[in-house]
């Protein structure tokens, strides 16, 4: 028992020892594995995208094809959001071969590998246990495999590896690291440049014996002027760049966007108030954490009390601080972005991402105490024999309660949406570049990704937090609706005309009155979803529909595609 002590909870002295090593490779293994079957999901059927990668990488095709999304409203959108650092990695892989998609495919493994890296030597920065580095590790990949901030590939996943290193570095009062991690948050996921900075500020501030105090050191004065002048820096930019689709989204008019309520794309608000400030997705202060055992670190500060039964307690550095500080600052731009709706964008992901990562750290250290100490108790009374069987069963339970998300069907969860209809996105494909397709179908989400092709409007798409990008959008989907459900010619060639539509898919399904009833989100679109419903249930035949039987020019299944040209030239 003695000898196993030593192994788990032996403080190291020596931060490249076998033990160390043999962790840390453990920790890398996991990361492996999980990642791998990451990778198998990814590439287990021929057209295969991750959800939010549908939005993010679809016009980075450009960087393979300049041709490719002429004139683009969406693709031009998307494209002017995209922080710099993302785009410039997915630019310089487009450059050496590696298409955008398959990029989206392989980046979250090595980003996770980062992470793991940072974390294991994060955790063993504030605590010397070297299992208390693999808990965390473990704990940490599972939480993020269980959500799809990495998998999606999309700029919020490079906010853990950069961030995590921003505490690594910040841990061990490393200046040119912590300032080149605030620099490439700016670069990837500025939102976390307030995060870091709250940090930058408060390490500044002295939180002993319930007192609170200035640092008398110049030297920490110097550290947080130039941490907080790189984020400065990086920061202006954006400041002073104006977005030709602006402006952001206000609280007054996001509280009657049916987009931000429940049945809408990017559901906010919620009319329990309860859900709205705790639990709410993208509102609440609580954030949905998985793995369950990842809350358990809340328990620490109090086993810290204890240091008496608890010795491992002692070996807590000062350093721990800088998670309190990483709390502190979360809340406090949870709340900032609440008071100033959308301009700091979504108060939750201040919170979401520092919880998750700190939980994982505190977590790890709280359950390696607990080992130490349940080994010390078990020691003095029983004999050799009983000890090594008491030893195995602990060390069998705990390991099945670290590992148990590994055995559970949904892990890794992934997002990933399988394209099912590969003949529909070739026919697309074999036309030329420069066509636009028009559809109210959710099929319509997953052609820019497969067929390279533009499309006028799609739910995926309909991101309401610039105005004047969703009001062009907003009405590009009435005038759809209008056209598909009109029985006027004049009204859907007007619509052609207007927009250049070369192709129109529809859902043979698509002109039964319940088509509505099934896609609840094209009823905001008012008063054109209502004059549809209405035309349809009263039995009236609209003109695409009636265009069907000659401008048909491929179909399958439930799908048609109708040249637009045909359906004018009656």
């Amino acid at each position: 028992m003695n000898n196993l002590r030593k192994f788990l909870t032996a403080p190291i002295s020596h931060r490249f020892s076998p033990i160390v090593i043999f962790w840390f490779s453990l920790s890398l293994t996991f990361a492996t594995i999980y990642g791998g079957m990451v990778l198998q999901k990814a590439f287990s059927v021929e057209y295969m995208v991750q959800d939010d990668a549908r939005q993010h990488v679809f016009w980075m095709q450009r960087f393979v094809n300049p041709d490719l999304f002429p004139g683009d409203y969406i693709a031009d959108y998307f494209q002017s959001v995209a922080p710099v650092g993302y785009t410039a990695v997915y630019r310089g892989m487009a450059l050496l071969g590696i298409e955008p998609l398959l990029l989206s495919k392989l980046l979250p493994i090595a980003l996770v590998i980062i992470t793991t890296i940072y974390c294991f030597g994060l955790t063993l920065q504030l605590f010397p246990v070297p299992l208390a580095g693999f808990i965390s590790s473990v704990l940490l990949n599972q939480s993020l495999w269980m959500k799809f901030d990495v998998v999606s590939a999309t700029p919020r996943a490079f906010l853990y590896p950069i961030f995590v290193a921003f505490l690594y570095y910040l841990s061990r009062n490393q200046l040119v690291g912590s300032c080149v991690a605030i620099a490439l948050l700016g670069l990837f996921y500025p939102q976390y440049v307030f995060i870091g900075s709250g940090i930058l500020l408060l390490r500044l501030v002295s939180w002993q014996s319930r007192r609170i105090s200035l640092s008398r050191n110049w030297r920490d004065y110097l550290f947080s002027g130039i941490g907080l002048a790189v984020a400065f820096a990086v920061m202006l930019p954006y400041a002073l760049k104006t977005n030709e689709y602006g402006p952001v989204l206000t609280a007054a008019d996001a509280m009657n966007s049916p987009e931000l309520w429940p049945g809408g794309r990017n559901p906010f608000y919620h009319e329990n108030p309860f859900y709205f400030w705790l639990i709410g997705e993208r509102s609440g202060i609580l954030p949905p954490l998985l793995p369950p055992l990842i809350w358990m670190g809340i328990f620490l500060p109090w086993v810290c009390r204890y240091p008496s039964r608890f010795p491992l307690v002692s070996q807590i550095s000062p350093a721990f601080q800088l998670l309190r500080n990483l709390i502190l600052a979360a809340i406090l731009m949870f709340f900032a972005a609440h008071s100033v709706l959308f301009r700091l964008h979504l108060p939750s992901r201040y919170i979401d991402h520092s919880f998750r990562i700190v939980l994982a750290v505190v977590t790890g250290i709280l359950i390696t105490i607990l080992i130490d100490w349940a080994l010390g108790v078990l020691t003095p009374f029983l004999g050799q024999f009983h000890q090594f069987i008491a030893a195995g069963m602990m060390l069998f339970f705990t390991a099945a309660l670290i590992f148990y998300p590994n055995y559970t069907p949904s892990f890794p969860r992934t997002n990933y949406r399988p394209g099912p209809l590969p003949d529909l996105y070739q026919f697309f494909q074999q036309q030329p570049q420069d066509i636009l397709i028009a559809s109210l179908s959710g099929e319509a989400n997953n052609l820019p990704t497969f067929s390279h092709r533009s499309i006028l409007v799609g739910r995926e798409y309909a991101i309401p937090y610039h105005q004047g990008y969703y009001r062009e959008f907003s009405q590009r989907m009435r005038d759809v609706i209008r056209a598909q459900y009109s029985g006027d010619m004049a009204i859907v060639q007007g619509v052609i005309e207007q927009y250049g539509i070369d192709f129109w898919l529809i859902e043979q399904s698509a002109f039964e009155p319940g088509y509505f009833a099934r896609n609840r989100w094209l009823q905001q679109y008012q008063p054109e979803a209502d004059e549809a419903i209405a035309s349809l249930e009263s039995g009236n035949l609209p003109f695409v529909a009636q265009a069907i039987a000659r401008c048909t020019v491929f179909n399958t299944g439930d799908f048609l595609v109708l040249q637009s040209q045909c359906m004018i030239n009656d």
